[in-house]
């Protein structure tokens, strides 16, 4: 069995980047061989719409020769997808957006009969950290944004996708530093200390039912 991460972070050894770790810790702890890709190290781009990817002879399968290419075709073969980004401006990661575009418009098909060109079933846990706390996540609206991509990850990859969030982040360790007085920052640092840890528990367990699935 193999496992791929996609770490969307710009940031190693952060939030989202440890969260996705561990995911993958819990994943070979179930015998799953592991592979971590960090996005922002590569060079590519998001869809330019050629629509090489629903000509009958490559249906299914992405043409744009860059670097995130082989990441594509490992990652249509493997037996399980963990998809990690912090939200910036409500959104995660560009590079996460562009790795989403390129993973799934391949597998969109134009045919009466709808589906998708993928022939396998890809469980999909994905990952989210924000600066936001819980009930600003759901006043904002994050929680249909995240069910959205759930959906569309059952779609076009078989599924299940399942999702964890992490909120109220710590952004630095020198709040000081920064325009940053919205934030208490022994708060967040209190947090990190004692909530961070249960939310890296959490994306172990998770992590390890991906392996098992």
């Amino acid at each position: 069995m193999k496992i791929i991460g996609i770490n969307g972070s710009p940031r190693k050894g952060w939030n989202t980047h440890l969260l996705v770790e561990e995911a993958l810790k819990g994943a070979a702890s179930k015998g799953a061989e592991t592979e971590l890709v960090h996005l922002y190290d590569m060079r590519f781009r998001g869809c330019i719409s050629c629509f090489a990817c629903k000509k009958k002879e490559n249906s299914g399968h992405c043409a744009f020769a860059d670097e995130l290419l082989p990441v594509l075709g490992r990652v249509g073969r493997c037996d399980g997808l963990i998809l990690g980004s912090p939200i910036y401006i409500s959104e995660v990661t560009a590079s996460m957006r562009a790795f989403i575009e390129r993973l799934t418009f391949q597998y969109v098909t134009y045919r009466k009969e709808g589906g998708s060109f993928i022939d396998r079933r890809i469980p999909v846990l994905s990952i989210y950290t924000m600066n936001v706390s819980e009930a600003q996540m759901k006043r904002i609206g994050y929680e249909e944004k995240f069910a959205f991509y759930e959906g569309r990850y059952n779609q076009l990859l078989g599924g299940p996708a399942k999702t964890l969030v992490s909120t109220e982040t710590l952004q630095t360790d020198e709040y000081e530093k920064y325009e940053m007085s919205m934030f208490d920052a022994a708060a967040r640092k209190k947090r990190r200390a004692e909530v961070f840890p249960l939310d890296l528990k959490k994306a172990f367990e998770m992590g390890a039912g991906l392996g098992s699935a």
